[in-house]
């Protein structure tokens, strides 16, 4: 194989890849498995799992469950709807799967982040407080990330 044609081949996966990923943030809310996303773009799951880790370090899973997280911290923040109604609201199908997740992004269940942020008036504006809130994967440490003042 010429190394022309590997970056070819190299470029068409990353395409892939990132159709997969814009699927990912368009249908969060929707019933997605690794099967059906790998299937689109005529991929194996166990490839398509491999190579999106490598491209995004995380898996596909991974993936939509933190984009899930992150609706959910937005429609909590608006306080109209209950845990559960938020819950199925981001597409998530078991509150206890989706309690577990939320906890292990946000570092709190989602009724205490709702609590938290009711108890919180004014603050900062909107595109400010998704920078600062948005949700950390593997327990990575808050303090190490960049200062945004």
């Amino acid at each position: 194989m010429s190394s022309t044609s590997a970056e070819a081949q190299r470029l068409a996966d990353l395409a892939r890849l990132r159709r997969v990923r814009d699927r990912i943030d368009r249908e969060y809310a929707q019933p997605l498995d690794v099967e059906a996303l790998a299937r689109a773009v005529h991929l194996s799951a166990g490839h398509l799992s491999r190579q999106f880790r490598l491209a995004y370090g995380e898996s596909p899973y991974a993936y939509l469950m933190t984009r899930r997280v992150e609706r959910a911290m937005a429609l909590l923040r608006r306080g109209d709807l209950s845990v559960t109604e938020v819950c199925f609201a981001v597409g998530c199908s078991s509150l206890g799967t989706f309690s577990t997740r939320f906890t292990e992004l946000v570092g709190v269940p989602p009724s205490v982040y709702r609590a938290q942020v009711a108890d919180t008036t004014g603050g900062p504006p909107a595109c400010l407080d998704k920078q600062v809130s948005r949700p950390i994967r593997n327990r990575e440490d808050r303090a190490s990330r960049t200062p945004l003042a």
